[in-house]
């Protein structure tokens, strides 16, 4: 008895040693939360770098798209740091983000991914067996087939009148016209309100409720770059720049009386004799701006539609001096040479342009040039009295003939 005891109570010991591996191996057979095999475990066999830390985009991926996120994780354990450098117009920067509060994922500050552009991703994490895992992965975005811009009024460091209204005009028609107005930003100094108007689907304008005030500097910010303005189109944009206010003046054309009162900080400094449009080709009313001023430039009638019946145009003069443009279908305010010094304040006889006495050539002590010397871009020039309907707000700066809640209401994001 004692032999056949003896002799079981091995058999027993071997049944554990068994029953002990079986488990074991039971549980090699099955994955952990972090990728590993239980085996792995039990022989403490470091997570692979990609099992321990989870990265997307995937690593190598390419034409990855914004919306796409940007995320480091760990199914275990923690992370102890997170570097992703951005390489986009051959610079680099590092984006930044943040670990969450439990340690098991990162995030970048902004969830979008730039356009055409290099990511790489360095972590670092430590799992719940105390193994350190180290991953570099890298992956590039989407390069778009077709970008907008916007080219932007006044030019960067200009003075300018207290007239001057920013103007962008796109090169692409904008469909999310809110996204593309939330990426421009326009600001005073002395603050003062600035809102946005859309003409169409091409242009943004920005004006305070009234003239500016001389002496305000004002900063455009424009941050298009990868913003979608429509399907596959994004911007390309990411600039500031400024420009400062000079002194205010405003000058009135009345027509009727065929006189310019030029008034400077509400004071009168002069009153300039003028020719403005013929019966038959009047001149607008409202309020214009001076966008451009030239000391000599052509005009011809056929550019802006006053053809003769051979398609030649009416008048074709090759050196118009001291010429202010005030509207985008033609409209300047220049030096006349040509017509007889007793039209000048008694007849109207242009073609709907403003006309002031001159030499050619330009002479410095003309009205004209005396006017022209006087006078900067962004000038307001107000004709009244005309036997013509008010200018446009779009055709060219002509945004102060609509009243604040009209200009207002021309937000996309209202």
């Amino acid at each position: 008895m004692r032999h056949v005891t003896g002799r079981a109570r091995r058999a027993g010991v071997a049944l554990a040693a068994v029953l002990t591996w079986a488990g074991l191996l039971a549980g090699a057979a099955g994955c952990s939360g972090d990728g590993r095999s239980g085996l792995d475990r039990v022989l403490g066999k470091p997570p692979a770098p990609e099992d321990a830390i989870r990265i997307t985009p995937r690593d190598g991926a390419r034409e990855v798209r914004p919306g796409q996120a940007l995320r480091v994780r760990v199914p275990d354990g923690r992370l102890e740091s997170v570097k992703v450098v951005r390489s986009q117009d051959a610079q680099e920067a590092e984006v930044p983000g943040r670990i969450s509060a439990d340690g098991r994922s990162w995030s970048p500050r902004d969830g979008r991914l730039a356009l055409a552009a290099r990511y790489e991703v360095d972590a670092v994490a430590v799992d719940g067996d105390g193994h350190r895992s180290a991953r570099h992965t890298t992956f590039t975005t989407h390069v778009p087939e077709e970008r907008f811009i916007g080219y932007v009024t006044p030019e960067n460091r200009a003075t300018v009148g207290t007239g001057m209204i920013v103007s962008l005009e796109f090169n692409r028609e904008i469909e999310n016209r809110a996204a593309v107005e939330r990426a421009v930003r326009v600001t005073a100094d002395p603050a003062v309100e600035v809102r946005p108007h859309w003409f169409g689907t091409s242009r943004l304008d920005f004006r305070p409720e009234h003239y500016w005030k001389p002496g305000t500097r004002v900063t455009v910010s424009l941050r298009f770059r990868d913003v979608e303005g429509a399907p596959g189109v994004y911007g390309l944009q990411h600039r500031t720049f400024s420009f400062d206010v000079g002194r205010h003046q405003v000058s009135v054309v009345d027509a009727a009386e065929h006189t310019m009162r030029v008034r400077r900080e509400g004071e009168l400094l002069a009153t300039v004799p003028i020719t403005a449009g013929a019966p038959k080709t009047t001149t607008y009313n409202g309020k214009m701006v001076v966008t451009e001023m030239l000391d000599v430039t052509r005009m011809n009638g056929a550019t802006v539609g006053f053809k003769k019946k051979n398609g030649k145009g009416e008048y074709d003069i090759p050196d118009v001096p001291h010429a202010m443009r005030l509207t985008e279908s033609g409209t300047f305010l220049h030096g006349n040479y040509w017509a007889s010094p007793e039209a000048f304040g008694r007849v109207n006889l242009s073609h709907g342009c403003v006309g002031l006495r001159d030499v050619k050539g330009g002479g410095a002590d003309t009205p004209a040039g005396w006017f022209f010397d006087r006078s900067l871009i962004g000038d307001v020039v107000e004709v009244v009295r005309s036997e013509d309907k008010t200018v446009a707000p779009d055709n060219g700066l002509g945004g102060w003939n609509m009243n604040w809640r009209e200009w207002t209401a021309g937000s996309a994001v209202n």
